[in-house]
């Protein structure tokens, strides 16, 4: 693997981590309430939507970096 591309690669995956972290944390905002509106459940939805898929993200670009011995 290019040297330039790993860095970059790992300053998208710092940033993917984050995204996915404040996703969760809002979820868990969200599903800590005893009642959500629709807003809060639509809301809810899309979250988990972004949640996993910065996962799938985060898994795709961990592939892509030459293994750390």
């Amino acid at each position: 693997m290019d040297e330039v591309q790993v860095p970059a690669l790992s300053e998208e995956l710092d940033r993917l981590h984050a995204e996915h972290t404040r996703y969760a944390q809002r979820l868990q905002e969200l599903l800590d309430k005893p009642y959500l509106s629709e807003d809060e459940q639509l809301e809810e939805v899309r979250l988990k939507k972004l949640k996993l898929h910065a996962k799938d993200l985060i898994f795709a670009i961990e592939r892509q970096m030459p293994a750390v011995a």
